[in-house]
Protein backbone atom coordinates (compact mmCIF):
# COMPACT_ATOMS: atom_id res chain seq x y z
CA UNK A 1 0.00 0.00 0.00
CA UNK A 2 1.26 3.79 -0.65
CA UNK A 3 2.09 6.11 2.10
CA UNK A 4 -0.64 8.18 3.20
CA UNK A 5 -1.40 11.20 1.17
CA UNK A 6 -1.45 13.62 4.37
CA UNK A 7 2.20 12.68 5.06
CA UNK A 8 4.15 15.57 5.15
CA UNK A 9 7.21 16.88 3.39
CA UNK A 10 9.30 17.16 7.09
CA UNK A 11 8.97 13.44 7.06
CA UNK A 12 9.70 12.34 3.41
CA UNK A 13 12.84 14.66 4.16
CA UNK A 14 13.61 13.09 7.18
CA UNK A 15 14.32 10.03 5.44
CA UNK A 16 16.17 11.05 2.56
CA UNK A 17 18.51 13.10 5.41
CA UNK A 18 18.85 10.04 7.46
CA UNK A 19 22.02 8.12 6.45
CA UNK A 20 22.27 4.73 5.49
CA UNK A 21 24.52 2.96 7.88
CA UNK A 22 26.73 -0.50 6.64
CA UNK A 23 26.16 -1.92 9.73
CA UNK A 24 23.87 -2.72 12.96
CA UNK A 25 26.74 -1.16 14.48
CA UNK A 26 26.83 1.62 12.72
CA UNK A 27 23.55 2.05 12.97
CA UNK A 28 23.34 2.18 16.27
CA UNK A 29 25.24 5.35 16.60
CA UNK A 30 23.89 6.95 13.52
CA UNK A 31 21.09 9.93 15.19
CA UNK A 32 17.87 9.07 13.59
CA UNK A 33 15.92 13.20 12.67
CA UNK A 34 12.35 12.46 12.82
CA UNK A 35 11.15 15.44 13.74
CA UNK A 36 8.19 15.48 16.10
CA UNK A 37 4.88 15.51 14.42
CA UNK A 38 2.89 18.93 15.00
CA UNK A 39 -0.07 16.76 16.48
CA UNK A 40 2.14 15.39 19.29
CA UNK A 41 2.54 19.17 20.53
CA UNK A 42 0.49 21.10 22.75
CA UNK A 43 -1.44 23.27 20.81
CA UNK A 44 -3.25 26.24 22.26
CA UNK A 45 -6.99 26.02 22.94
CA UNK A 46 -6.86 21.85 23.21
CA UNK A 47 -8.70 20.89 26.51
CA UNK A 48 -6.41 18.16 28.03
CA UNK A 49 -7.38 14.67 29.03
CA UNK A 50 -6.39 13.39 32.83
CA UNK A 51 -3.92 10.45 33.73
CA UNK A 52 -4.16 8.34 36.51
CA UNK A 53 -1.74 5.74 38.00
CA UNK A 54 -2.46 2.30 39.36
CA UNK A 55 -0.74 -0.63 40.41
CA UNK A 56 -1.73 -4.42 39.76
CA UNK A 57 -0.95 -8.06 41.48
CA UNK A 58 -3.48 -9.67 41.59
CA UNK A 59 -2.62 -11.62 38.97
CA UNK A 60 -3.66 -15.51 38.08
CA UNK A 61 -2.30 -16.29 35.06
CA UNK A 62 1.31 -14.27 36.06
CA UNK A 63 0.88 -14.86 39.75
CA UNK A 64 3.01 -12.85 41.50
CA UNK A 65 3.73 -10.27 39.27
CA UNK A 66 3.20 -6.81 40.21
CA UNK A 67 2.87 -4.20 37.41
CA UNK A 68 2.04 -0.18 36.99
CA UNK A 69 -0.50 0.87 34.25
CA UNK A 70 -1.64 4.86 33.62
CA UNK A 71 -5.66 5.61 32.36
CA UNK A 72 -5.97 8.75 30.20
CA UNK A 73 -9.49 10.16 29.56
CA UNK A 74 -10.21 12.64 27.13
CA UNK A 75 -11.53 15.70 28.16
CA UNK A 76 -14.77 15.18 26.16
CA UNK A 77 -15.48 11.82 28.25
CA UNK A 78 -18.69 11.61 29.16
CA UNK A 79 -20.00 8.78 31.60
CA UNK A 80 -23.33 7.95 30.03
CA UNK A 81 -21.85 7.44 26.35
CA UNK A 82 -19.29 4.24 25.58
CA UNK A 83 -15.44 5.42 25.03
CA UNK A 84 -13.49 3.84 22.32
CA UNK A 85 -9.96 2.29 23.91
CA UNK A 86 -6.53 1.71 22.93
CA UNK A 87 -3.64 -0.25 24.96
CA UNK A 88 -0.91 0.62 24.59
CA UNK A 89 2.46 -2.59 25.87
CA UNK A 90 5.11 -0.92 27.79
CA UNK A 91 2.73 1.73 29.36
CA UNK A 92 5.50 4.08 31.08
CA UNK A 93 7.25 4.47 27.68
CA UNK A 94 4.31 6.07 25.90
CA UNK A 95 2.27 8.31 27.72
CA UNK A 96 4.73 10.88 28.97
CA UNK A 97 4.78 13.91 27.02
CA UNK A 98 8.86 13.53 26.79
CA UNK A 99 8.49 10.02 25.90
CA UNK A 100 8.91 9.53 21.36
CA UNK A 101 5.14 8.19 21.57
CA UNK A 102 3.46 10.80 23.23
CA UNK A 103 0.37 9.22 23.40
CA UNK A 104 -1.88 11.33 25.58
CA UNK A 105 -1.28 14.67 23.50
CA UNK A 106 -1.56 13.36 20.41
CA UNK A 107 -4.91 12.15 21.26
CA UNK A 108 -6.01 15.08 23.27
CA UNK A 109 -5.53 16.91 19.58
CA UNK A 110 -7.05 14.00 17.43
CA UNK A 111 -9.73 13.55 19.46
CA UNK A 112 -10.33 17.49 19.71
CA UNK A 113 -10.33 17.67 15.98
CA UNK A 114 -12.52 15.14 15.31
CA UNK A 115 -10.15 12.75 13.73
CA UNK A 116 -10.28 9.87 15.88
CA UNK A 117 -13.33 9.07 18.97
CA UNK A 118 -13.27 9.68 21.95
CA UNK A 119 -11.11 7.05 23.60
CA UNK A 120 -9.40 5.88 26.75
CA UNK A 121 -6.13 4.91 26.80
CA UNK A 122 -4.30 2.24 29.29
CA UNK A 123 -1.04 2.21 29.56
CA UNK A 124 0.24 -0.82 30.70
CA UNK A 125 4.00 -2.05 31.85
CA UNK A 126 4.85 -5.33 31.90
CA UNK A 127 5.08 -7.40 35.03
CA UNK A 128 7.87 -8.45 37.47
CA UNK A 129 8.25 -11.16 40.37
CA UNK A 130 9.88 -8.87 43.08
CA UNK A 131 12.47 -11.50 44.58
CA UNK A 132 12.29 -11.96 48.84
CA UNK A 133 13.87 -8.89 50.34
CA UNK A 134 16.11 -11.00 52.38
CA UNK A 135 17.91 -12.47 49.52
CA UNK A 136 19.41 -9.06 48.20
CA UNK A 137 18.39 -10.06 44.81
CA UNK A 138 17.09 -8.40 41.51
CA UNK A 139 12.98 -8.82 40.73
CA UNK A 140 12.66 -11.52 37.82
CA UNK A 141 11.86 -9.58 34.41
CA UNK A 142 8.50 -11.27 33.33
CA UNK A 143 8.21 -8.81 29.53
CA UNK A 144 9.76 -11.72 27.16
CA UNK A 145 7.36 -14.35 28.53
CA UNK A 146 4.13 -11.97 28.90
CA UNK A 147 4.89 -10.01 25.44
CA UNK A 148 6.93 -12.78 22.92
CA UNK A 149 4.79 -15.91 23.76
CA UNK A 150 2.81 -16.85 21.08
CA UNK A 151 -0.16 -18.26 22.96
CA UNK A 152 -3.87 -16.44 24.60
CA UNK A 153 -2.56 -16.44 27.58
CA UNK A 154 -1.41 -11.99 27.46
CA UNK A 155 -4.45 -11.56 25.97
CA UNK A 156 -6.61 -13.33 28.43
CA UNK A 157 -4.18 -11.19 30.69
CA UNK A 158 -5.30 -7.82 29.70
CA UNK A 159 -9.46 -8.66 28.75
CA UNK A 160 -9.86 -11.10 32.18
CA UNK A 161 -7.58 -9.66 34.80
CA UNK A 162 -6.17 -5.92 34.02
CA UNK A 163 -8.66 -3.89 32.18
CA UNK A 164 -11.57 -4.68 34.85
CA UNK A 165 -9.19 -3.19 37.38
CA UNK A 166 -8.25 -0.28 35.39
CA UNK A 167 -11.42 0.85 34.19
CA UNK A 168 -13.20 0.19 36.77
CA UNK A 169 -16.01 3.30 36.92
CA UNK A 170 -15.44 4.14 33.64
CA UNK A 171 -18.00 3.32 30.44
CA UNK A 172 -15.88 1.49 28.09
CA UNK A 173 -16.99 0.03 24.90
CA UNK A 174 -16.87 -4.04 24.60
CA UNK A 175 -17.15 -3.83 20.70
CA UNK A 176 -14.49 -5.00 18.79
CA UNK A 177 -14.49 -2.68 16.52
CA UNK A 178 -14.34 0.36 19.31
CA UNK A 179 -11.14 -1.42 21.00
CA UNK A 180 -7.45 -0.94 19.49
CA UNK A 181 -4.02 -1.93 20.93
CA UNK A 182 -0.32 -0.86 20.09
CA UNK A 183 3.18 -1.02 21.51
CA UNK A 184 6.87 -1.34 20.11
CA UNK A 185 9.01 -4.64 19.74
CA UNK A 186 8.41 -7.11 22.10
CA UNK A 187 4.94 -4.83 23.10
CA UNK A 188 4.52 -4.61 19.32
CA UNK A 189 4.28 -8.75 18.71
CA UNK A 190 2.24 -8.73 22.01
CA UNK A 191 -0.04 -6.02 20.65
CA UNK A 192 -0.57 -7.84 17.25
CA UNK A 193 -0.97 -11.52 19.10
CA UNK A 194 -3.47 -9.57 21.47
CA UNK A 195 -5.82 -8.92 18.50
CA UNK A 196 -5.13 -12.36 16.42
CA UNK A 197 -5.63 -14.44 19.58
CA UNK A 198 -9.03 -12.07 20.36
CA UNK A 199 -10.01 -10.17 17.50
CA UNK A 200 -13.82 -10.56 19.73
CA UNK A 201 -12.00 -7.47 21.43
CA UNK A 202 -9.74 -5.74 19.73
CA UNK A 203 -9.78 -4.76 16.00
CA UNK A 204 -6.89 -2.39 15.31
CA UNK A 205 -3.39 -2.53 16.02
CA UNK A 206 -0.78 -0.11 16.01
CA UNK A 207 3.11 -2.18 15.77
CA UNK A 208 6.01 -0.50 15.48
CA UNK A 209 9.44 -2.52 15.07
CA UNK A 210 7.88 -5.62 15.87
CA UNK A 211 9.48 -8.46 17.55
CA UNK A 212 7.94 -10.94 14.56
CA UNK A 213 11.54 -13.42 14.92
CA UNK A 214 12.53 -17.12 16.65
CA UNK A 215 12.06 -15.93 20.73
CA UNK A 216 8.80 -17.29 21.49
CA UNK A 217 7.01 -18.29 18.59
CA UNK A 218 6.79 -15.26 16.80
CA UNK A 219 8.79 -16.59 13.72
CA UNK A 220 5.75 -18.45 13.15
CA UNK A 221 3.25 -15.72 12.43
CA UNK A 222 3.50 -14.77 8.94
CA UNK A 223 2.89 -18.45 8.16
CA UNK A 224 0.01 -18.79 10.28
CA UNK A 225 -1.66 -15.20 8.95
CA UNK A 226 -0.80 -16.77 5.32
CA UNK A 227 -2.86 -20.28 6.54
CA UNK A 228 -5.35 -19.18 9.24
CA UNK A 229 -8.88 -17.59 8.17
CA UNK A 230 -8.54 -13.93 7.87
CA UNK A 231 -9.69 -12.28 10.76
CA UNK A 232 -11.54 -8.75 10.85
CA UNK A 233 -8.17 -6.61 11.83
CA UNK A 234 -6.60 -3.64 10.91
CA UNK A 235 -3.10 -3.32 11.13
CA UNK A 236 -0.72 -0.47 10.80
CA UNK A 237 3.21 -1.82 10.95
CA UNK A 238 6.19 0.38 11.51
CA UNK A 239 9.97 -0.41 11.14
CA UNK A 240 13.31 0.62 9.99
CA UNK A 241 16.05 -0.76 7.83
CA UNK A 242 18.72 -0.81 10.29
CA UNK A 243 16.63 -2.72 13.25
CA UNK A 244 17.77 -5.23 14.94
CA UNK A 245 19.25 -8.51 13.07
CA UNK A 246 20.11 -11.61 15.69
CA UNK A 247 20.62 -14.90 16.26
CA UNK A 248 16.78 -15.32 16.23
CA UNK A 249 16.41 -13.41 13.07
CA UNK A 250 15.93 -9.81 10.95
CA UNK A 251 13.17 -7.69 12.20
CA UNK A 252 13.54 -5.41 9.48
CA UNK A 253 13.25 -8.88 7.23
CA UNK A 254 10.11 -10.26 9.76
CA UNK A 255 8.50 -7.33 9.59
CA UNK A 256 8.40 -7.28 5.69
CA UNK A 257 7.37 -10.60 5.51
CA UNK A 258 4.08 -9.94 7.66
CA UNK A 259 3.02 -7.00 5.29
CA UNK A 260 3.52 -9.58 2.61
CA UNK A 261 1.57 -12.12 5.02
CA UNK A 262 -1.16 -10.05 5.86
CA UNK A 263 -1.45 -8.49 2.22
CA UNK A 264 -1.37 -11.75 0.82
CA UNK A 265 -4.64 -12.83 3.25
CA UNK A 266 -6.57 -9.92 2.21
CA UNK A 267 -6.16 -8.04 5.83
CA UNK A 268 -6.75 -3.86 5.73
CA UNK A 269 -3.20 -3.26 6.07
CA UNK A 270 -0.71 -0.17 5.93
CA UNK A 271 2.69 0.22 7.01
CA UNK A 272 5.60 3.00 6.81
CA UNK A 273 9.37 2.01 6.43
CA UNK A 274 12.15 3.98 7.58
CA UNK A 275 16.08 3.86 8.04
CA UNK A 276 16.18 4.02 11.39
CA UNK A 277 17.26 1.40 13.86
CA UNK A 278 15.10 -0.63 16.87
CA UNK A 279 13.64 2.45 19.24
CA UNK A 280 9.87 4.46 18.57
CA UNK A 281 11.78 7.69 17.42
CA UNK A 282 9.78 7.37 13.97
CA UNK A 283 7.52 5.67 15.42
CA UNK A 284 6.35 8.53 17.40
CA UNK A 285 7.02 10.54 14.35
CA UNK A 286 4.38 8.97 12.38
CA UNK A 287 1.49 7.81 15.50
CA UNK A 288 -1.17 11.25 14.78
CA UNK A 289 -0.98 9.65 10.93
CA UNK A 290 -1.56 6.11 12.17
CA UNK A 291 -3.95 6.99 14.51
CA UNK A 292 -6.37 8.54 11.70
CA UNK A 293 -5.80 5.53 9.66
CA UNK A 294 -6.62 3.03 12.49
CA UNK A 295 -9.98 4.91 13.71
CA UNK A 296 -10.94 6.01 9.64
CA UNK A 297 -14.43 5.26 8.88
CA UNK A 298 -15.21 4.68 12.88
CA UNK A 299 -17.85 3.85 13.86
CA UNK A 300 -17.73 1.21 10.84
CA UNK A 301 -15.94 -1.55 12.01
CA UNK A 302 -12.59 -3.53 10.47
CA UNK A 303 -14.01 -6.18 8.19
CA UNK A 304 -12.97 -9.60 7.17
CA UNK A 305 -11.93 -9.74 3.38
CA UNK A 306 -12.60 -12.98 1.79
CA UNK A 307 -12.26 -11.92 -1.97
CA UNK A 308 -8.38 -12.36 -1.94
CA UNK A 309 -7.68 -14.06 -5.11
CA UNK A 310 -4.04 -14.82 -3.69
CA UNK A 311 -5.00 -16.79 -1.24
CA UNK A 312 -6.63 -20.01 -2.50
CA UNK A 313 -7.87 -21.50 0.83
CA UNK A 314 -10.12 -18.55 1.14
CA UNK A 315 -10.92 -18.88 -2.79
CA UNK A 316 -11.89 -22.28 -2.82
CA UNK A 317 -13.24 -23.44 0.46
CA UNK A 318 -15.22 -20.43 2.68
CA UNK A 319 -17.98 -17.95 1.84
CA UNK A 320 -18.14 -14.56 2.64
CA UNK A 321 -20.74 -13.73 5.57
CA UNK A 322 -20.87 -17.62 6.40
CA UNK A 323 -19.44 -18.26 10.32
CA UNK A 324 -20.20 -21.08 12.81
CA UNK A 325 -23.91 -21.76 13.86
CA UNK A 326 -24.01 -23.14 17.06
CA UNK A 327 -26.34 -25.73 16.76
CA UNK A 328 -26.46 -27.91 20.06
CA UNK A 329 -25.10 -26.88 23.65
CA UNK A 330 -24.90 -28.25 26.83
CA UNK A 331 -23.07 -31.71 26.59
CA UNK A 332 -20.53 -32.47 28.74
CA UNK A 333 -17.83 -33.42 25.59
CA UNK A 334 -19.75 -33.45 22.54
CA UNK A 335 -17.58 -35.78 20.06
CA UNK A 336 -18.47 -38.42 16.85
CA UNK A 337 -20.39 -36.58 14.55
CA UNK A 338 -21.70 -38.48 11.91
CA UNK A 339 -24.44 -38.54 8.80
CA UNK A 340 -27.55 -41.16 8.25
CA UNK A 341 -28.28 -41.88 4.96
CA UNK A 342 -30.77 -39.30 5.35
CA UNK A 343 -29.20 -36.28 6.18
CA UNK A 344 -29.47 -36.40 10.06
CA UNK A 345 -27.05 -35.79 12.28
CA UNK A 346 -25.80 -38.51 15.03
CA UNK A 347 -23.00 -37.24 17.36
CA UNK A 348 -21.93 -38.45 20.93
CA UNK A 349 -21.42 -36.74 24.28
CA UNK A 350 -18.49 -38.86 25.39
CA UNK A 351 -18.29 -38.12 29.26
CA UNK A 352 -22.22 -37.70 29.57
CA UNK A 353 -22.10 -41.30 27.85
CA UNK A 354 -25.33 -40.24 25.26
CA UNK A 355 -26.25 -40.28 21.87
CA UNK A 356 -27.66 -37.26 20.20
CA UNK A 357 -29.44 -36.82 17.44
CA UNK A 358 -30.46 -33.77 14.95
CA UNK A 359 -32.74 -34.12 12.04
CA UNK A 360 -31.93 -32.39 8.76
CA UNK A 361 -34.62 -30.33 8.87
CA UNK A 362 -33.64 -26.58 8.95
CA UNK A 363 -35.49 -25.66 12.82
CA UNK A 364 -34.25 -29.36 14.17
CA UNK A 365 -32.75 -29.45 17.84
CA UNK A 366 -31.03 -32.30 18.89
CA UNK A 367 -32.42 -34.92 20.94
CA UNK A 368 -31.41 -37.89 22.65
CA UNK A 369 -31.54 -41.10 21.01
CA UNK A 370 -29.54 -43.25 23.01
CA UNK A 371 -28.60 -43.14 26.88
CA UNK A 372 -26.41 -45.00 28.58
CA UNK A 373 -24.33 -46.02 25.60
CA UNK A 374 -21.00 -46.97 27.52
CA UNK A 375 -18.91 -43.67 26.28
CA UNK A 376 -19.32 -43.85 23.01
CA UNK A 377 -16.83 -41.85 21.41
CA UNK A 378 -16.20 -42.51 17.24
CA UNK A 379 -19.81 -43.09 15.31
CA UNK A 380 -19.58 -43.73 11.61
CA UNK A 381 -22.61 -45.18 9.18
CA UNK A 382 -22.89 -47.62 6.78
CA UNK A 383 -24.07 -47.18 3.46
CA UNK A 384 -27.18 -49.69 4.91
CA UNK A 385 -27.94 -46.84 7.62
CA UNK A 386 -26.02 -48.98 10.45
CA UNK A 387 -24.70 -46.63 13.03
CA UNK A 388 -21.02 -48.28 14.29
CA UNK A 389 -19.58 -46.79 17.38
CA UNK A 390 -16.59 -47.03 19.63
CA UNK A 391 -17.75 -47.52 23.47
CA UNK A 392 -14.80 -46.84 25.16
CA UNK A 393 -15.77 -47.58 29.06
CA UNK A 394 -16.97 -50.97 27.26
CA UNK A 395 -14.03 -51.29 25.63
CA UNK A 396 -16.26 -52.53 22.55
CA UNK A 397 -16.84 -51.73 18.98
CA UNK A 398 -20.44 -52.35 18.29
CA UNK A 399 -23.07 -51.83 15.50
CA UNK A 400 -26.42 -50.07 15.81
CA UNK A 401 -29.76 -50.67 14.16
CA UNK A 402 -30.78 -47.23 13.96
CA UNK A 403 -35.16 -48.34 13.68
CA UNK A 404 -34.86 -50.02 17.10
CA UNK A 405 -32.03 -49.52 18.42
CA UNK A 406 -30.70 -53.22 18.82
CA UNK A 407 -26.91 -53.69 19.20
CA UNK A 408 -24.55 -55.68 17.90
CA UNK A 409 -21.30 -56.15 19.53
CA UNK A 410 -18.59 -56.71 16.72
CA UNK A 411 -14.86 -56.84 18.74
CA UNK A 412 -14.36 -56.81 22.52
CA UNK A 413 -11.29 -56.33 24.75
CA UNK A 414 -10.12 -53.23 22.88
CA UNK A 415 -9.75 -49.16 23.51
CA UNK A 416 -11.38 -48.16 20.55
CA UNK A 417 -11.41 -43.86 19.80
CA UNK A 418 -12.75 -43.58 15.85
CA UNK A 419 -13.96 -45.66 13.09
CA UNK A 420 -14.78 -45.47 9.83
CA UNK A 421 -16.51 -47.77 6.71
CA UNK A 422 -15.67 -48.04 3.86
CA UNK A 423 -18.34 -48.64 0.87
CA UNK A 424 -17.29 -52.59 0.73
CA UNK A 425 -18.46 -52.86 4.25
CA UNK A 426 -14.75 -53.14 5.78
CA UNK A 427 -14.20 -51.58 9.16
CA UNK A 428 -11.11 -49.87 10.38
CA UNK A 429 -10.92 -48.31 14.05
CA UNK A 430 -8.26 -46.61 15.97
CA UNK A 431 -6.80 -48.03 19.61
CA UNK A 432 -4.96 -45.18 21.10
CA UNK A 433 -3.67 -47.30 23.95
CA UNK A 434 -2.01 -50.01 21.48
CA UNK A 435 -1.24 -47.15 19.30
CA UNK A 436 -2.31 -49.49 16.55
CA UNK A 437 -5.57 -49.44 13.89
CA UNK A 438 -8.00 -52.09 13.59
CA UNK A 439 -9.50 -53.72 10.49
CA UNK A 440 -12.94 -55.58 10.83
CA UNK A 441 -13.38 -57.71 7.80
CA UNK A 442 -16.57 -58.36 5.47
CA UNK A 443 -15.85 -61.89 6.42
CA UNK A 444 -13.58 -63.00 9.10
CA UNK A 445 -11.85 -62.03 12.54
CA UNK A 446 -10.97 -58.58 13.13
CA UNK A 447 -7.18 -58.26 13.23
CA UNK A 448 -4.53 -55.78 13.78
CA UNK A 449 -3.96 -53.91 10.31
CA UNK A 450 -1.25 -51.26 11.40
CA UNK A 451 0.75 -51.01 14.47
CA UNK A 452 3.92 -48.72 13.60
CA UNK A 453 2.18 -45.62 14.33
CA UNK A 454 4.10 -43.14 16.61
CA UNK A 455 0.16 -42.56 17.98
CA UNK A 456 -3.37 -43.04 16.31
CA UNK A 457 -6.68 -41.04 16.96
CA UNK A 458 -9.38 -40.02 14.53
CA UNK A 459 -9.57 -42.40 10.99
CA UNK A 460 -10.46 -41.38 7.72
CA UNK A 461 -10.29 -42.95 4.28
CA UNK A 462 -9.11 -41.03 0.98
CA UNK A 463 -11.73 -40.30 -1.74
CA UNK A 464 -10.74 -43.53 -3.76
CA UNK A 465 -10.68 -45.26 -0.53
CA UNK A 466 -7.09 -46.65 -1.02
CA UNK A 467 -5.71 -44.70 2.08
CA UNK A 468 -6.24 -45.02 5.66
CA UNK A 469 -5.26 -42.08 7.45
CA UNK A 470 -4.68 -41.95 11.08
CA UNK A 471 -4.27 -39.17 13.40
CA UNK A 472 -1.37 -38.82 16.05
CA UNK A 473 -3.24 -36.68 18.89
CA UNK A 474 0.33 -36.54 20.92
CA UNK A 475 2.67 -36.04 17.78
CA UNK A 476 2.09 -33.53 14.84
CA UNK A 477 1.23 -36.35 11.68
CA UNK A 478 -1.45 -37.86 10.33
CA UNK A 479 -0.10 -41.50 8.82
CA UNK A 480 -1.13 -42.68 5.68
CA UNK A 481 -0.85 -46.31 5.09
CA UNK A 482 -2.47 -47.89 1.71
CA UNK A 483 -5.18 -50.76 2.04
CA UNK A 484 -4.10 -54.07 1.12
CA UNK A 485 -6.71 -56.65 -0.67
CA UNK A 486 -7.03 -58.27 2.68
CA UNK A 487 -8.04 -55.08 4.51
CA UNK A 488 -4.23 -55.17 6.30
CA UNK A 489 -1.97 -51.86 5.63
CA UNK A 490 0.83 -51.19 4.10
CA UNK A 491 3.88 -48.73 3.35
CA UNK A 492 2.49 -46.40 6.68
CA UNK A 493 4.42 -43.33 7.13
CA UNK A 494 3.46 -39.81 8.92
CA UNK A 495 2.76 -38.27 5.62
CA UNK A 496 0.66 -34.78 6.79
CA UNK A 497 2.28 -32.65 8.50
CA UNK A 498 0.41 -30.43 11.24
CA UNK A 499 1.22 -27.29 12.75
CA UNK A 500 1.36 -26.73 16.52
CA UNK A 501 0.55 -24.18 18.92
CA UNK A 502 4.09 -21.85 18.23
CA UNK A 503 4.37 -21.74 22.41
CA UNK A 504 2.65 -23.67 24.19
CA UNK A 505 3.59 -25.86 27.30
CA UNK A 506 1.47 -29.00 25.83
CA UNK A 507 3.11 -29.19 22.31
CA UNK A 508 0.91 -31.85 20.82
CA UNK A 509 -1.22 -31.45 18.08
CA UNK A 510 -3.63 -32.56 19.52
CA UNK A 511 -4.96 -34.16 16.11
CA UNK A 512 -8.28 -35.66 16.51
CA UNK A 513 -11.43 -36.53 14.37
CA UNK A 514 -10.75 -36.07 10.47
CA UNK A 515 -12.59 -36.15 7.39
CA UNK A 516 -11.95 -36.09 3.51
CA UNK A 517 -13.76 -33.81 0.70
CA UNK A 518 -14.02 -34.88 -2.97
CA UNK A 519 -10.74 -32.98 -4.07
CA UNK A 520 -8.83 -35.22 -1.53
CA UNK A 521 -8.17 -32.54 1.20
CA UNK A 522 -7.98 -34.31 4.49
CA UNK A 523 -9.53 -31.74 7.48
CA UNK A 524 -8.33 -32.60 10.70
CA UNK A 525 -9.43 -31.16 13.79
CA UNK A 526 -6.24 -29.96 16.12
CA UNK A 527 -5.24 -27.30 19.05
CA UNK A 528 -4.91 -25.19 16.40
CA UNK A 529 -8.52 -25.23 14.64
CA UNK A 530 -9.38 -27.56 11.57
CA UNK A 531 -6.37 -27.92 9.67
CA UNK A 532 -6.85 -28.37 5.99
CA UNK A 533 -4.47 -30.33 4.43
CA UNK A 534 -3.37 -30.70 0.49
CA UNK A 535 -3.23 -34.23 -0.14
CA UNK A 536 -0.50 -34.35 -2.73
CA UNK A 537 2.26 -32.49 -0.61
CA UNK A 538 0.97 -33.63 3.25
CA UNK A 539 1.13 -29.62 3.81
CA UNK A 540 -1.47 -27.98 5.07
CA UNK A 541 -3.15 -25.41 2.97
CA UNK A 542 -5.60 -23.27 5.03
CA UNK A 543 -6.62 -23.17 9.29
CA UNK A 544 -10.06 -22.61 10.25
CA UNK A 545 -10.27 -21.34 13.83
CA UNK A 546 -12.77 -22.85 16.25
CA UNK A 547 -15.74 -20.34 16.75
CA UNK A 548 -14.83 -17.13 19.09
CA UNK A 549 -15.17 -18.65 22.54
CA UNK A 550 -15.43 -22.28 22.23
CA UNK A 551 -12.77 -25.24 22.62
CA UNK A 552 -10.52 -25.95 20.07
CA UNK A 553 -12.77 -28.80 17.71
CA UNK A 554 -12.17 -32.74 18.97
CA UNK A 555 -14.07 -33.86 15.20
CA UNK A 556 -15.29 -32.86 12.37
CA UNK A 557 -17.77 -33.88 9.60
CA UNK A 558 -19.55 -32.92 6.16
CA UNK A 559 -23.18 -32.59 6.34
CA UNK A 560 -26.16 -31.30 4.05
CA UNK A 561 -24.78 -32.81 0.89
CA UNK A 562 -21.07 -32.13 1.40
CA UNK A 563 -21.81 -28.12 1.83
CA UNK A 564 -21.94 -27.70 5.45
CA UNK A 565 -19.20 -28.43 8.03
CA UNK A 566 -19.82 -29.89 11.63
CA UNK A 567 -17.76 -29.35 13.91
CA UNK A 568 -17.74 -30.04 18.01
CA UNK A 569 -15.95 -28.62 20.50
CA UNK A 570 -16.42 -29.23 23.98
CA UNK A 571 -19.84 -29.48 25.02
CA UNK A 572 -20.66 -27.65 21.59
CA UNK A 573 -21.76 -28.39 18.35
CA UNK A 574 -21.57 -26.36 15.41
CA UNK A 575 -22.31 -25.81 11.93
CA UNK A 576 -21.04 -23.86 8.76
CA UNK A 577 -21.46 -23.47 5.27
CA UNK A 578 -18.73 -24.02 2.93
CA UNK A 579 -17.37 -24.14 -0.52
CA UNK A 580 -15.94 -27.68 -0.09
CA UNK A 581 -17.93 -30.69 -1.98
CA UNK A 582 -18.57 -34.20 -0.48
CA UNK A 583 -20.77 -36.66 -2.15
CA UNK A 584 -20.82 -39.53 -0.15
Amino acid sequence: MTLFKFLSAWILLAFIATPFPKSFAQSRSATESYPVHPDSQRQEGIPRGEISHGTFTNSELYPGTVREYWVYKPAQYEASTPACLMVFQDGSRAWPEKSAIRAPVAFDNLIHNGEMPVTIAVFVDPGEVPADESLNAPARPNRAFEYDTVSDRYATFLIDELLPAALAGLNVSDKPGDRGIAGGSSGGIAAFNAAWQRPDSFSRVFCWVGTFVGIRGGHEFPMLVRKTEPKPLRVFLQDGSNDLDASTGSWWIANQDMLAALTFSGYEVEHIWGEGHHGAKHAGAIMPDAMRWLWKDWPEAPSTHFDNSKNPGVRNFLIEGEGWELIADGMEFAEGPAIAPDGTLFFSDLEGSRIYRIASDADATAEVWLEESGGTNGLAFDKQGRLYGCRRDAKQVVRWNVENREMEVLVEKVSPNDIVVADDGTVYFSDPRSRSVWCIPISGEPFIAADNYSGVNGVALSPDQSLVYAADYPGRFVWSARRARDGSLLHNQPYFQLHLLPASVDIRSQADGMCVADDGSLLVATALGIQVCEPRWGTVQMILPPPTGARHPSNVCFADDGTSLIATCGGKVFRRKTKFSRSR
